[in-house]
């Protein structure tokens, strides 16, 4: 499978939108920043509440002992000057008035605030009630307090209460600083945990591509360690079945080249031309046939070629005057413009293989340099009978071939265009077909803009 297939990008590709992430950085993440703003928010609202608490208790405690310095005050001053020493003596939350106690809710005997048994002790001997009513603008509450002067005099208290202060600018920054520090040592965290199974979902990606890639690092917790040790021991296991495989494929294809030899000299001398012919034939297409599996043996193996910067310009036209001077309808046509990291040997067999199989079942070939947005590509098209849409996947696997031939005198053997998805690979390059809206089919290799520069 080519590294130019498309990514999961956490979302379903049917769905309108992503509802949570896939990804477990991003899930655990998630998680994290939903825990630490719920711990957040709840410690700032104890936070705030005891902090408002406290500054009510304090302006309790400070508004007793000033109702019983002033009542002391009142007491002292004839009637004549107590209205203007009021005025001076009003305070924010709480003023004092010369009149009695409105209507409202009264609280109870058993109310048992440290300000109250302030005010008792200070005012023993006078009457206090204390009711909980609308201020004087009807919209906000008020806590009243009514007693006597020492001449009878009503005297009350109207205290309102305080409004919400938002936090000092020091609080709110500290509680910024640390919410920035908390996500980043979140996000590091996370970070750290995934790394390694992020580095061993790379690598499975990978391992189609090279089985001859280095080890995975064995590191992080036990459990990826596990995983990483039995995920080597498979690497291993497949490159030795991969290699035994294609010692097989090449003993079997080789040792059967001198009895194939044998059968064509014997079918030389036979005298009956018709079954010679016919045997001749046969012996053809078995030559054909394990000539294609030694080459698909070869295709399958770990790229050992060095990626090199390569002018793909003159490659191909390198390419299309091989098949010119052969006498071969092989066209050339566009102009990538610039050099590309790739490697040449492979690339040019990779080529050559989708130009047989466009001479084969087309008659002709024609490539076309694509370099347009920076992403070089080589298109080879033919004029044949193209491939029917539901094949056009199923043709890359090997010994595949479709119910009828693309042309009935040289079926071929199925391994052409495995061989070429096999090339197509070892490049890090991506192989498409698709059919032409006026008949024929085309090939067109993507190759990467990152090719690392030598084979892992």
């Amino acid at each position: 499978m080519s590294r130019h297939r498309r990514r999961d990008t956490g979302c379903v590709a049917s769905a309108p939108r992503c509802r949570h992430p896939r990804s477990l950085f991003g899930r655990l993440t998630l998680i994290w920043l939903l825990g630490l703003a719920v711990v957040l928010a709840v410690s700032s609202w104890i936070y705030l509440g005891e902090r408002g608490r406290a500054a009510r208790n304090t302006m309790f405690e400070h508004m007793a002992l000033d109702v019983v310095t002033v009542v002391a005050l009142m007491d002292s001053l004839p009637p004549t000057e107590r209205q203007a020493s009021l005025k001076r003596l009003e305070r924010s939350h709480y003023r004092f008035v010369l009149a009695p106690l409105p209507e409202g809710k009264p609280l109870g005997e058993d109310f048992a605030h440290p300000a109250w048994l302030r005010l008792r002790e200070g005012l023993a001997g006078r009457p206090m009630e204390m009711r909980a009513a609308l201020a004087g603008d009807h919209r906000h509450p008020a806590l009243y307090l009514g007693t006597r002067l020492a001449d009878g005099s009503p005297f009350l208290v109207e205290a309102m209460a305080p409004v919400p202060t938002t936090p000092p600018a020091r609080t709110l920054a500290a509680m910024a600083a640390l919410v920035i520090g908390v996500i980043l040592v979140t996000l590091l965290a996370v970070r750290i945990a995934t790394r390694p199974l992020s580095r061993l979902a790379q690598a499975a990606e990978a391992l189609g591509e090279d089985l001859d890639r280095p080890p995975l690092a064995e590191e992080g917790p036990v459990e990826v360690r596990r995983a990483a040790v039995a995920f080597n021991w498979m690497q291993t296991r497949l490159r030795g079945l991969f290699a035994e495989r294609t010692r097989i494929l090449a003993a079997v294809s080789h040792d059967l080249q001198t009895p194939l030899t044998r059968l064509r000299l014997r079918a030389e001398l036979m005298d009956d031309e018709t079954l010679r012919d016919k045997m001749l034939a046969d012996l053809s297409a078995m030559q054909a046939l394990v000539e294609e599996g030694l080459a698909y043996a070869g295709s399958t193996a770990a790229p050992k070629e060095a990626a090199i910067l390569t002018d793909l310009d003159a490659l191909v036209a390198s390419l299309v005057a091989d098949y010119t001077d052969a006498g071969q309808p092989v066209s050339l046509a566009g102009l990538n413009g610039y050099p590309v990291r790739t490697r040449p040997h492979t690339l040019r067999r990779l080529l050559g293989n989708l130009v047989d199989n466009a001479l084969k079942f087309g008659g002709s070939a024609e490539l076309v340099l694509d370099g347009a947005d920076g992403v070089p590509a080589v298109v080879v098209r033919d004029r044949g009978p193209g491939i029917p849409e539901a094949e056009l996947d199923k043709v890359f696997e090997p010994f595949y071939r479709l119910e009828s031939s693309r042309n009935r005198e040289t079926g071929g053997t199925g391994l052409g265009l495995a061989i070429a998805r096999q090339l197509a690979n070892a490049l890090g390059a991506e192989l498409i077909l698709r059919n032409l809206a006026d008949g024929g089919l085309e090939a067109r290799v993507i190759l990467p803009a990152d090719l690392p520069a030598a084979s892992a």
